[in-house]
């Protein structure tokens, strides 16, 4: 008796799996979550960009998920902490490809050198990436970088940028000061390839370490060259250091610049007095009021802070704008695409005029950059707020 009974056990038991397994199986693939992965630093020195970007993008994915999710189906977010360190950072793209199989990943670390050894890891997992880090090595060569795509503007524009209004100040003599990051090192080589024909002499170039604490050295250097201009690139609080190690040399009759990742006025208030009428490579974000009424980002940036602010009760500062971007053009993608990796890829080559608050984007199959540096601005620091200085 014991016996048939746990034949005739086994025989239901084996129907009740096959019902399981067979008849919900596509029901439940069609309603099981859709997997997004994000790599922040919101610790070490990139920290001051990602804690913004974190919460821009967990504030849309949160919204998208209270008005039904992507398609009736709801986004499960995978983040981890890079801490502005490469191996971290590599060891969280892993675990989102080989533990949590997500679809797509928004967020490289808030740094350049994490993005760039990010980078080959989804390439070769095939998983799409959207980078919110400014190196063009990120998404370069194209043909390496299939996967890749960036959602922000990159240190090519802001190098053009940079040139462009030297050329309009009649400023022939720039020293050159930066970081030995991918960030920095890409920068270096951006403005000996656009500086070619111009007119304009980089008459000193100087490194220093992310971290560094003084950078007197390099400053008796660059003084000794009487350059018009020292630009500064780093995204560290080591261009507070540069701010104020300037202004203890008494080098106040050459204009201080910085690139485009120094703008926040956190970096500005530490450096005090000695950020007074430094000029930056900025952007739209910072100088919303005096944008022109009919400037294609404005309603996008209006839109932003104005979610931000309801959301968390606190104004975003301009990095935010990367995790805005980032996470819009990923979901236009998963709505496009469902979580196909190879059909999101697609839909992300084929965004076109995708209205941001840095740049309109617009991809292609020869360009996953999509960047120009039309959008971008030069500001200055001045009585305690962002001023336009060249649009």
């Amino acid at each position: 008796m014991s016996t048939t009974f746990r034949h005739g056990w086994s025989r239901w038991a084996a129907v009740a799996m096959f019902l399981v397994l067979a008849v919900p199986a596509s029901w439940a693939q069609s309603n099981a979550p859709i997997k997004v992965g994000s790599i922040f630093s919101v610790t070490g020195g990139a920290a001051f960009l990602g804690d913004y970007m974190k919460k821009t993008v967990q504030m849309y994915i949160e919204k998208q998920n209270k008005e039904g999710g992507i398609n009736g189906r709801q986004i499960e977010w995978y983040v981890y902490d890079a801490a502005s360190d490469v191996t971290k950072g590599v060891m969280a793209a892993k675990r989102l490809v080989e533990q949590d199989g997500v679809s797509i990943v928004v967020g490289d670390g808030n740094s350049s050198a994490v993005a760039v050894a990010l980078a080959p890891i989804f390439e070769n997992a095939k998983v799409p990436f959207v980078s919110l880090s400014g190196s063009k090595l990120i998404a370069t060569p194209i043909e390496k970088k299939h996967w890749v795509f960036k959602a922000v503007q990159e240190d090519t524009d802001g190098v053009i940028k940079s040139i462009q209004f030297w050329k309009s100040k009649g400023y022939k003599r720039i020293a050159f000061l930066t970081d030995t990051s991918g960030w920095g090192k890409s920068a270096k080589e951006e403005f000996e390839l656009h500086l070619k024909g111009t007119g304009i002499e980089g008459v000193a170039w100087e490194e220093f370490d992310p971290a560094a604490t003084d950078l007197t050295p390099q400053l008796v250097r660059i003084k000794a060259k009487n350059p018009e201009v020292i630009i500064c690139w780093t995204v560290t609080p080591a261009g507070v250091v540069f701010l104020k190690n300037a202004q203890q040399l008494g080098m106040g009759d050459i204009v201080f610049m910085h690139g485009q990742g120094f703008v926040d006025e956190r970096y500005m208030k530490m450096a005090g007095s000695a950020a007074e009428g430094l000029l930056l490579v900025g952007f739209r974000f910072s100088v919303l009021d005096q944008l022109p009424a009919n400037d294609p980002l404005r309603k996008s940036i209006e839109k932003y802070i104005g979610e931000y602010e309801a959301y968390f009760g606190a104004k975003p500062t301009f990095y935010g704008t990367n995790g805005y971007d980032g996470i819009h053009l990923a979901l236009a993608a998963l709505k496009a695409a469902g979580d196909d990796k190879a059909k999101l890829r697609d839909a992300l080559e084929n965004i076109k005029g995708f209205v941001g608050t840095q740049r309109i984007h617009s991809f292609s199959p020869t360009n996953h950059r999509g960047g120009s540096p039309d959008t971008m601005t030069i500001i200055k620091w001045a009585n305690g707020r962002w001023n336009m200085v060249y649009y």
